[in-house]
């Protein structure tokens, strides 16, 4: 599956895989964020966290009609207030699709699968 664009120069598609890579990179980024957790949790084991080039085992991408949806399962630090982290991660997953791809996310959906308690 891909999403497609069409520009005034043509048509362009942007494979799932590389959405939720850009999509997952700019969630990790955000403070209170431990990793990125499987969506398959009973077959992947659970809330593992999810290393960088597997991002997309954690990230769902849909498209319905002319919209966009982004699915994502994330790990949170202890003593994090998670209503904050959840916006800060829609919030900064939008701007990012936006400013890298072009693309106008319509919904980020977050999925928390575990609270660590991380070291100092």
């Amino acid at each position: 599956m891909s999403i497609e664009l069409q520009t005034k120069y043509g048509q362009i598609d942007i494979s799932n895989d590389v959405i939720a890579t850009i999509a997952g990179g700019a969630a990790v980024d955000c403070y209170g964020i431990v990793g990125m957790a499987s969506k398959h949790q009973l077959k992947d084991g659970i809330a593992e966290i999810l290393r960088k080039e597997n991002f997309s085992r954690g990230i769902v991408v849909r498209q319905e009609d002319e919209e966009v949806h982004i699915d994502m399962y994330i790990i949170v630090s202890y003593g994090t207030k998670i209503s904050e982290v959840a916006h800060q991660v829609q919030s900064k997953v939008k701007y990012t699709l936006n400013q890298t791809v072009g693309l106008a996310v319509d919904s980020v959906n977050i999925y928390v699968q575990g609270v660590r308690v991380t070291n100092p």
